[in-house]
This record gives C-alpha cells, sequence and structure tokens, in this order.
C-alpha cells in the first residue's frame, strides 16, 4: 500500500517512524509547507509524548507543497491526514474525491455533521475511512478490553488524560482550528468509553477553559473523565480504573502497569507492538483487503465528536445533570 503523509508535526513524525515498522506499507510521498521538514528535518518537533522529532531520509520520496498537487498522483493509494483538525473535512472529501483511501488523525473533525459529511463521502467514493483513535490498539488499553470479559456487570469507571499546555504547534492554542485543548486531548477517552460501554443516558460536567471533570450516566454506573492542560512544566499521563463486578482493573503511564485486582493482583500480558504501528497497519489491512475498519469505524468516531462536544456544551451548565 502506497502512503502518503500529510503533515510534518508531532503526529506526523511519530506516523512516519511508525510506517517504517508496518508490513506492507510503504511511505511514498510527504506533505509539508516547511522545506525544512520536507527534507527530512523533523528535529525541530516537540509534543507530550517522548522526545524530540528525528532526522529521516526523504531523498525517495515525492515531497509536496500543495495537497492538490499529491492528491492528483495516481501512484499515491492511501493518504495519512496529521493535519490540523480544522482541515480534516475538507481534506479529507477531496482525497476520497482523488480515490485515495484515508486515514484521519483524531479528532475526525470539529463537529459531528463535518464528520457525518466524510463518512458518506467515503460511502459514495467506496474507500476505506478510519479516523485514528490510537487508544484503541494501545496495548495498555487492549489488555482492558481483553480483561474484562468474565468479571461480571461495571460498577464504576474513570478516563483521566492529562499534559502540560503545550509551547509547540500554534494551531492547537486555537479552538477555532483545534476545538480547545480539552477537546482535542480528551477525545481518547471519550471514544474509549464509548468502545467499551456504548452511548450514556445522560451528561454532566465542571471546569473551566481546557480543563474539564465530566460524567456519563449509564443505568447502573457512572463513568467519570476528567483532564486537559495544565501548567507547561505539567508531565504527561493517561490512566484508568475500572471497577467491576468480580475485580478492578487499574492503569498509569506515570508507572503503573495494567493491573487486574482479584483475590491476587495480577499484571495483565501487553501486546508487543507499539500502538501507533498496529493502528497503521490495520488500516493498510482494511484497504488491502476492501473491508470496513470494524475495530475502528468513522461512525464511532464522529459519535465520539459528538459526544466530546456534549460534555463541553453540559459544562457550561455548571455540573447539572443533562438528559441525552
Amino acid at each position: 500500500m502506497r502512503i502518503a503523509v500529510l503533515g510534518l508535526g508531532f503526529m506526523g513524525s511519530t506516523h512516519v517512524e511508525a510506517l517504517n515498522r508496518v508490513s506492507g506499507a510503504e511511505l511514498v510521498a510527504v506533505y509539508s509547507s516547511d522545506s525544512r521538514k520536507l527534507a527530512g528535518d523533523l528535529t525541530s518537533i516537540q509534543g507530550n509524548l517522548g522526545g524530540p522529532g528525528g532526522s529521516f531520509d526523504f531523498t525517495k520520496l515525492k515531497p509536496y507543497t500543495r495537497i492538490e498537487d499529491l492528491l492528483a498522483d495516481s501512484e499515491i493509494e492511501a493518504v495519512d491526514l496529521c493535519l490540523p483538525t480544522d482541515l480534516h473535512e475538507p481534506v479529507t472529501i477531496a482525497a476520497l474525491r482523488a480515490g485515495k483511501h484515508v486515514l484521519v488523525e483524531k479528532p475526525m473533525a470539529l463537529d459531528g455533521a463535518s464528520a457525518r459529511r466524510m463518512i458518506a463521502e467515503a460511502e459514495r467514493a467506496q474507500r476505506v475511512l478510519m479516523a485514528a483513535q490510537v487508544l484503541r490498539f494501545f496495548p495498555e488499553y487492549v489488555a482492558l478490553r481483553n480483561a474484562m470479559p468474565g468479571l461480571g456487570v461495571v460498577r464504576s469507571a474513570t478516563f483521566a488524560r492529562r499534559c502540560g499546555e503545550p509551547g509547540w504547534g500554534g494551531w492547537l492554542k486555537d479552538p477555532a482550528r483545534s476545538g480547545g485543548g480539552v477537546f482535542d486531548l480528551l477525545i481518547h477517552d471519550v471514544d474509549m468509553c464509548l468502545h467499551l460501554f456504548g452511548p450514556p443516558q445522560a451528561v454532566a460536567a465542571t471546569g473551566s477553559g481546557d480543563w474539564v471533570a465530566g460524567q456519563f450516566f449509564y443505568p447502573r454506573f457512572t463513568v467519570g473523565i476528567d483532564g486537559g492542560w495544565q501548567v507547561p512544566a505539567y508531565p504527561f499521563c493517561m490512566e484508568y480504573r475500572v471497577t467491576m463486578e468480580r475485580g478492578t482493573l487499574e492503569f498509569s503511564s506515570a508507572g503503573r502497569p495494567p493491573v487486574l485486582y482479584t483475590d491476587v493482583e495480577t499484571v495483565l500480558p501487553l501486546p508487543e507492538i507499539d500502538g501507533y504501528a498496529a493502528e497503521i497497519a490495520y488500516f493498510v489491512e482494511c484497504c488491502r483487503a476492501g473491508k470496513r475498519p470494524e475495530r475502528c469505524l468513522p461512525e464511532e468516531s464522529a459519535a465520539a465528536v459528538e459526544w466530546m462536544n456534549a460534555l463541553l456544551a453540559a459544562r457550561e451548565r455548571g455540573g447539572e445533570r443533562i438528559e441525552c
């Protein structure tokens, strides 16, 4: 599968590196408005996971400074969109109309209507569209999903994600482009909640600025979703706790591996693959087989956008429970 990466910021750099570990995928082209990045020098890139970007050999790749020229390249079969969120809808639709399969970074779009238009265009074009909700492929969260069957009913759950306010990627700080810090960060946890438990019956939230403390209400339990941007020096952290009838599952990237607590403490086995490489490998598999990405359907990614916006709207009601 011949793939082009559009956007060479933090996520673009991460995907370029992951693509090198995916069998059956060949990176053939890159897009950026930055000539230094197009030459393979991504050392200026920063992100909330890992260190700075690296240097890559792009000498055999086609460098593009215009998206329309890249999409007109018949050699390219699929595109990996790592562009600012406000560009996801127009570039995805243009790529699908050009006959390309599309992997688009999360959040899929800024609102549900935009995401639904992307899905409709993929159906018309008969091409694979998948949003890069990478948490579904992260070993620690795959371990959670795999461990839940057999533990009985859910009693409560919490998902948290926080990091320092980014000093990179100016567009991230513009809500019109990114949806805001809370939207961009916690879309992961909202998607995971919906993936595991389905849509809630009601929502509530408090907080302000780039922080939210939210709740999704289900018939017999409540899920807390908490996090956002903190002061710049604060380290990145993601974690979960799922309490069930016959056990509790916990994980924190701050130093606690995924553990199942029953009568004993059991460290959960983890798949031996990087989440980003697993995500891209699955996308490539779907493209080559011409099948829908059942592990990460675009309709579910669109729902995550809608419920994330519902949570932010609920925050404006100051903690009031809002039936859905």
